[in-house]
């Protein structure tokens, strides 16, 4: 009955943001031009659809929505995972700390040299989004290569079996 309820719950909240989306997508593709004096693209003779900030809102609020909704599913399956079984759950919680200690390193890494980007005003050519962009940069590199690796490992052991 339980697991009945949170289909629904979930249902209808899967319908209803995919109505909102739908309807901020109608506006953004059909809701007219911002006028050539307010917009904010360097080539004035560029369109500029007049819901850009709309769209760009809502998904900034899907984002933080599952954010959310990951976190605190992660640790209701933690505290659960801990009441049931606090041995396994410590074990899947080595993942977790494994990850923060490759963000951790790989931030230690970054470079905070200013890139030299020709045309470029912005305010992010700073140290601590040029360290951002790497941790991220080296973390995607390190994780791929360590599935190729599970990858392969896991092919080859399953060969012996």
């Amino acid at each position: 009955m339980k697991k009945f309820k949170i289909q629904k719950v979930s249902g209808a909240a899967l319908y209803v943001m995919l109505a909102v989306t739908v309807v901020i997508l109608l506006l953004f593709f059909f809701g007219g031009e911002t006028p050539v004096e307010q917009r904010v693209v360097a080539d004035l003779s560029m369109s500029e659809p007049a819901q850009t900030d709309t769209l760009i809102y809502w998904m900034y609020i899907l984002l933080g929505v599952t954010i959310l909704v990951t976190l605190v599913a992660a640790g209701y399956q933690l505290v659960t995972g801990f009441i049931d079984a606090p041995k396994a759950t410590l074990r899947s919680l080595l993942g977790f700390v494994m990850l923060v200690a490759i963000l951790v390193v790989t931030w230690a890494v970054g470079d905070t040299t200013p890139l030299v980007m020709p045309g470029y005003d912005g305010t992010e050519n700073v140290p601590f989004w040029l360290k951002i962009t790497d941790m991220f940069l080296y973390s995607i590199y390190i994780l791929m290569g360590i599935t190729i690796l599970l990858i392969i490992g896991f092919g080859i052991a399953k060969k012996f079996k």
